[in-house]
């Protein structure tokens, strides 16, 4: 059962201005990279403990993540634009309302897929070997909702990548403990799954009167709320779990960066959820984008602080090395 909240159709995020960057920016929700770039550098940061960074090394790997996102949501506005056109939300985005052409948004994700590509052979040959699996999962997302409801879990599985890839990007190897980066990644997959189920919310009824897939269509926005909740959970624990792992980082300090970070971001999950009512969605935008940048922005900014301030923080009792002899 679909519930009918109070809610003005939002698609927010949007630059300003008619320049063709502007219109790729908005075309791609530039303002989304907020998202997902910390856990990306969250894993340079790892990976920084027990092998050398270089700036060309940190913006190749800007550049590999920045491209990718960029592919993959450019390809969702063309896979989707007949939907979009037809989605009150959605109508005004590039291509549908005409400010950008079919062929110009091809090109700009064939450019951008070659960018990444080029970015990935100049990190290392364990990146340039997994880059077209990474790709290949990223683009597949924008099919998913035409035949599954955990199209969410797709997504939060791609934005998982940006952690794994940035600490592959500097290590050049898996990490140790091996489980350090599975709970990192499941981390994103479960906080991410959960914030786009509550984006999704807003779609709940279009979704299911066109035969598309998704859990607030399938199971209501009542259940895909508690759903929400649940999987933020889920995140709160891997989060934990990844507190664990950086223990045995040699000589690291991250545990108390991590720990702080943990408690920062289960106190802002409670909160964005307190913005979140099955019958008003009036405040979506505020708990899905700004919320959720400001999750990922500090989570992130506890763990460098941890790393660049070490006196800050006092040493854990860890003997174990993260590097390989």
């Amino acid at each position: 059962m679909i519930i009918h909240p109070t809610l003005k159709p939002q698609d927010g995020q949007r630059m300003q201005g008619g320049s063709l960057a502007v219109r790729l920016a908005n075309f791609v929700k530039l303002p989304h990279t907020v998202f997902a770039m910390p856990f990306a550098l969250v894993g340079v940061v790892f990976a920084s403990v027990a092998n050398p960074l270089t700036l060309p090394m940190l913006g190749w790997t800007v550049l590999a993540f920045t491209a990718a996102r960029f592919a993959a949501m450019g390809f969702n506005r063309i896979v989707d634009r007949d939907i979009d056109a037809i989605n009150p939300r959605t109508v005004m985005r590039e291509i549908p309302s005409g400010a950008l052409t079919l062929n110009q948004a091809r090109v700009s994700v064939l450019i951008a897929s070659v960018l990444f590509f080029f970015a990935s052979s100049q990190l290392n040959t364990l990146c340039l070997m997994l880059s077209p699996i990474a790709l290949a999962w990223v683009l597949g997302y924008s099919y998913t909702k035409r035949f599954t409801r955990w199209s969410h879990l797709w997504l939060g599985l791609g934005l998982s990548i940006a952690p794994v890839g940035g600490y592959l990007a500097v290590a050049g190897h898996w990490s140790t403990p091996w489980w350090l980066l599975c709970a990192l990644a499941m981390t994103v997959v479960t906080w991410s799954a959960g914030f786009d189920i509550i984006y999704a919310l807003q779609d709940a009824e279009f979704d299911q009167n066109n035969g598309l897939r998704s859990i607030p269509s399938s199971i209501g926005v009542v259940n895909a709320i508690r759903l929400a909740r649940a999987l933020h959970v889920v995140a709160v624990v891997c989060l934990l779990i990844v507190a664990i792992g950086v223990r045995s980082f040699e000589g690291s300090r991250l545990v108390w960066g991590v720990g702080l970070g943990v408690v920062l971001a289960a106190a802002l999950l409670i909160w964005e959820h307190r913005l979140v009512r099955a019958t008003d969605l009036s405040r979506i935008n505020a708990a899905f984008f700004t919320m959720n940048g400001i999750i990922s922005l500090t989570f992130f900014a506890c763990v460098l602080a941890a790393r660049l301030f070490p006196l800050l923080f006092p040493a854990p009792n860890a003997g174990i090395s993260i590097g390989r002899s």
